[in-house]
């Protein structure tokens, strides 16, 4: 038996993210908070977390989407960058995120 072991994808300011096929937004209204379902997991983003994953439609970039959110919280733009590459970055190695 082989394994094959994936490419692990980098996040850059170019990526287009989005959410993978097996992976959903979902509202749970008896805790009244929105979780992201995927096979055998279920996770409870926070608020600002939740905002980044609303925007991984494939079509926007990590650079916009680092621009939306620093101008929506009004917050230093390289703050936000960390804060949304390194989010992107752990959720693409758990493959809930595509790059």
């Amino acid at each position: 038996m082989t394994t094959t072991l994936r490419e692990r994808a980098i996040v850059s300011l170019r990526s287009a993210p989005s959410l993978p096929r097996h992976v959903r937004i979902h509202y749970d209204p008896v805790r009244l908070a929105f979780a992201v379902l995927a096979p055998e997991k279920v996770f409870w983003p926070n608020d600002i977390s939740l905002d980044i994953l609303r925007r991984c439609d494939g079509q926007s970039t990590v650079e916009r989407i680092i621009a939306d959110l620093a101008a929506d919280y009004d917050a230093d733009p390289q703050d936000v960058a960390d804060d949304v590459i390194a989010f992107l970055q752990e959720w693409s190695d758990k493959l809930l995120v595509k790059l």
